[in-house]
């Protein structure tokens, strides 16, 4: 089991930066990927960012690709999401994410921390 905890959200205004940070327990972190979704009122969830378990590999959505980045310290047992330049359509509930690196979908959920970037 893992557990995650999502924190540094807030409101902001356009083109301000935001850090997100998940703090994950009950699991080693180092063989767990992890990721951060989001969701939109009336809009589907979608993928923001994904790490592998090393580090190595980063994949982005393409309404974040270049201004947001995905980071891990594992020694630290958490996750961070550095957002730049943020625009309105970002605002959304972010979920930090977890699964075995064996495992197709991500098992794990965070609670969510609210972003809301105003105009």
């Amino acid at each position: 089991q893992v557990q995650l905890v999502e924190s540094g959200g807030g409101l902001v205004q356009a083109g301000d930066s935001l850090r997100l940070s998940c703090a994950a327990s009950g699991r080693t972190l180092s063989s767990v990927d992890m990721g951060w979704f989001r969701q939109a009122p009336g809009k589907e969830r979608e993928v923001v960012a994904r790490i592998s378990w090393s580090g190595l590999t980063t994949y982005y959505g393409d309404a974040v690709k270049g201004r947001f980045t995905i980071s891990r310290d594992n020694a630290k047992n958490t996750v961070y999401l550095q957002m730049n330049s943020l625009k309105p359509e970002d605002t959304a509930v972010y979920y930090c994410v977890a699964k075995k690196s064996s495992s197709y979908n991500y098992e794990y959920w965070g609670q969510g921390t609210q972003v809301t970037v105003s105009s």
